[in-house]
């Protein structure tokens, strides 16, 4: 085959509700060997099903209305059961949004980079991690998933698909999670992979910069008519660095406080966190910046519990706050809520939309039952879903779709402190925009305390108050969040 000979073809792609409405309608895409073709477009337009549709996957309970795939020759969409395992295991790969979800949590990295290469030595284990970036030592091929951080897991989902040698390598948000220089590595790296390898790339994709820089083709998906702006309209004075809080900030405790934080990767593992330092006032959206692996995701589930080998003091209100979650009355686990990294990951895979917001409700007794539908409907209309979203399942969504209802489950139990480990990771820009507007909306009218994970500088500068940076487990800079544009 010649080095431009095509692996996929898809001649576009309608698919439709039950009632006959477009849900998801893709044009052609064309992905060559050793070509890089990104898919652009907002949250929830179909760049997702358009990957899984590669895969011979579309979402259940929509109808296959027009349009053909076909990779190496194969018609993907009418391939039967046998044929199509066999053209999914040898030829193609996927790293979708929420890599953690695909990761076993019991098997270390080398048995899940082992289970999938073609030669599972241990030079070849070592040969995938270096290639994505990561080190190739014995200590991490010892790791279980948790054990990573999400940049981490990540390059780990990558690596996995790189072991499978695919003629076909689909990419959903590569750069989701990652701080700048990182995304940019893995962008360098997916432009060195198609052209080393001969693959063919197809990656979706809102990091425009990403796109620029690595692909061919551009191919943009629109709505067939003009969307209204998702979320609700700005609230004057949040943001930009204002430093305004809620009614109520003025109290004698902060909200939330941690001290002399240390958190470990396991009861004798590594050190992640050193000592960390948090004192929050109610109202106060704080900001937690730095470098993948740096301890960021540890310091957020540590707020929220979950971390089982934190050690030091935490209070919220001025009370004792439990570092482990098993050990915190009803009432606390309500008061702090996370939205994770990985929402697919963290819903329930069986149950609805609706019944996962409506779960929370009931269990912390947030709503009468006969005002729960009506609350859950509500809820999506804050994080910009339509109410029909509610009889759906979590993967029937878009990554940006989970990753909102992700936050309205979390706001369901009406809490204190919300911590957000990388909510707009998913979104393109717009909706990432109208998203942190909610939160600050909300945090001006409940005096809600964010503690917001994140990359993208120019939001947090945008939309905090205070920030702190994070590098190898330490807090190395704290300030108003207007500064963090300066540490680019």
């Amino acid at each position: 085959m010649s080095s431009r000979t095509a692996v996929v073809e898809m001649d576009g792609l309608v698919l439709t509700d039950p009632a006959g409405g477009v849900v998801v309608d893709v044009p052609p895409v064309t992905g060559e060997r050793g070509a890089v073709v990104a898919l652009t477009g907002p949250s929830g337009i179909g760049k997702s099903t358009a990957l899984r549709g590669m895969l011979g996957a579309l979402p259940e309970g929509l109808t296959h209305r027009s349009g053909r795939v076909r990779v190496l020759g194969q018609e993907v969409l009418g391939l039967d059961p046998v044929r199509l395992r066999l053209l999914r295991r040898h030829h193609i790969a996927l790293v979708d949004q929420d890599p953690a979800a695909r990761l076993n949590p019991r098997m270390r990295v080398r048995h899940l980079l082992a289970e999938l290469a073609v030669r599972p030595g241990l030079d070849e284990l070592r040969r995938l991690l270096a290639e994505v970036r990561l080190p190739a030592g014995d200590e991490l091929l010892a790791r279980r998933p948790h054990q990573l951080s999400g940049g981490q897991q990540r390059r780990l989902a990558l690596a996995r698909a790189l072991a499978r040698r695919p003629d076909l390598l689909l990419l959903d948000e590569p750069t989701a999670g990652l701080d700048p220089s990182l995304g940019g590595e893995i962008g360098l790296l997916v432009r060195e992979l198609a052209d080393r390898h001969g693959m063919a790339v197809i990656l979706a994709s809102h990091d425009r910069d990403l796109v620029g820089r690595v692909a061919d083709r551009v191919i943009e998906l629109a709505p067939r008519t003009p969307a209204p702006a998702p979320g609700p309209a700005p609230v004057p004075g949040v943001g930009a660095g204002s430093g305004r809080t809620a009614p109520g900030t003025a109290r004698s405790s902060p909200a939330l406080a941690m001290r002399r934080l240390r958190a470990r990767a396991g009861r004798r593992g590594r050190t992640i966190l050193h000592d960390v330092e948090l004192e929050l006032g109610q109202g106060v959206a704080h900001a937690v910046i730095g470098p993948s692996g740096a301890g960021k995701t540890t310091l957020a589930r540590a707020i929220t519990g979950l971390h089982p080998h934190a050690e030091g003091v935490a209070e919220l209100a001025g009370r004792p706050l439990p570092l482990r979650l098993a050990r915190r009355t009803g009432e606390q686990r309500r008061l702090v809520q996370l939205v994770p990294q990985d929402p697919l990951g963290a819903l329930n895979p069986v149950r609805t939309v609706g019944a996962v917001l409506a779960r929370p409700m009931r269990l912390h007794r947030r709503a009468d039952p006969a005002d729960v539908p009506a609350r859950v409907e509500r809820l999506l209309a804050d994080v910009a879903l339509p109410a029909e979203t509610a009889g759906r399942l979590p993967h029937e969504l878009s990554g940006g779709q989970r990753q909102r209802v992700a936050l309205a489950r979390a706001l369901a139990a009406d809490p204190a402190v919300l911590v957000c480990d990388e909510v707009t990771s998913a979104l393109d820009a717009r909706t990432a925009h109208a998203l942190m507007e909610l939160l600050m909306r909300l945090r001006e009218e409940r005096g809600l305390t964010v503690v917001l994970v994140s990359h993208d500088l120019d939001l947090v500068a945008r939309h905090c108050d205070t920030a702190c940076a994070i590098d190898e487990g330490r807090i190395s800079w704290a300030g108003q969040a207007g500064a963090v544009a300066e540490r680019r």
